[in-house]
């Protein structure tokens, strides 16, 4: 199919783009890799009248870690392509669990173009980087001319492709979290049908755990069993003060068809779902604590 008739604009700061998007309002989309705004302009699922490019906003591909008044974060720039900060060592070293999740986004050809602002505000509930985002409590910078806020992910995510982002807001940094001790550990799993395809369930944990190898934090999120990525705190904090055991751990997530709201479709049942976010879940916890625990220890410095 073909999209509809569109203006275009080339955006040449983020000033510039706020200012297009104000003039603009609604009938507007920015284009950065342009992986899941052009295929649903193709069906028709998306129909702006004008597209606006920024890709060529320098300010908008800054990656590089940063101190703030909430710690160490690493800051990525809204139109990082996917590809760039999945081979990137020191974000690896960083945030382990974002490369961990890349590793899930659809395949080399669109990660060469697909943009890390553009998977967070298409917002798909069964996407890899809003899940990442949403577990770790990452933080999304957005712009409108002069003015910028920031929003926690666990307020940008509202519904299957809505987020907190106004029409004449642009995305401009994520700011994603960094565990800054020794014995911290992270794994991501999914299940989809295709190597590449939107994940039915995914799942993914971070856990630091202390000399005696008791969890002292945790975060454990679920993605595609409900709206939006889940970020299941109240079980994380259950494991605190264990050794992350099969036993404490399977007790533990026994509720977690409580935290979710999972749809019936033609890939899979609501039940169905459930179980598998509980068996990816214990899986995911259980590879965290192995990380932690492994010799020579890989995770944020």
């Amino acid at each position: 199919m073909k999209s509809a008739t569109f203006q275009y604009a080339k955006a040449d700061s983020i000033p510039h783009a706020c200012a297009l998007l104000c003039e603009y309002g609604v009938d507007a989309k920015l284009l950065a890799g342009g992986q899941s705004l052009v295929p649903m302009m193709a069906m028709r699922l998306a129909r702006p009248a004008w597209l606006i490019n920024v890709n060529e906003i320098d300010e908008l591909k800054t990656s590089a870690r940063r101190s703030g008044a909430d710690g160490e974060v690493w800051v990525t720039g809204a139109g990082v392509r996917q590809i760039d900060l999945e081979r990137d060592e020191a974000v690896a070293a960083a945030v382990p669990l974002l490369r961990q999740g890349l590793s899930w986004v659809g395949h080399v050809q669109t990660k060469n173009r697909g943009t890390v602002g553009g998977s967070l505000v298409h917002a798909d509930p069964s996407a890899e980087l809003p899940l990442v985002a949403h577990t770790l409590g990452a933080r999304c910078v957005l712009r409108r001319a002069d003015v910028e806020r920031s929003v926690e992910a666990n307020a940008f995510f509202i519904a299957p492709m809505i987020t907190a982002t106004e029409p004449d807001e642009c995305l401009t940094e994520v700011h994603w979290p960094i565990w800054r001790r020794e014995r911290v550990g992270s794994a991501f799993d999914e299940v989809s049908i295709r190597h590449g395809d939107f994940a039915i369930v995914a799942a993914c944990a971070q856990v630091e755990l202390d000399h005696a190898g008791r969890c002292v934090r945790a975060a454990l999120g679920i993605g595609g069993a409900a709206s939006t990525p889940v970020a299941l705190d109240a079980i994380a904090r259950s494991l605190h003060g264990t050794a992350l055991d099969p036993t404490t751990v399977d007790a533990a997530l026994r509720s977690i068809g409580d935290h979710l709201d999972p749809a019936s479709d033609v890939h899979a049942t609501a039940e169905y779902r459930i179980h598998l976010a509980r068996v990816l879940a214990a899986r995911v916890i259980r590879q965290a604590r192995a990380d932690a625990l492994s010799p020579p220890h890989r995770g944020p410095q």
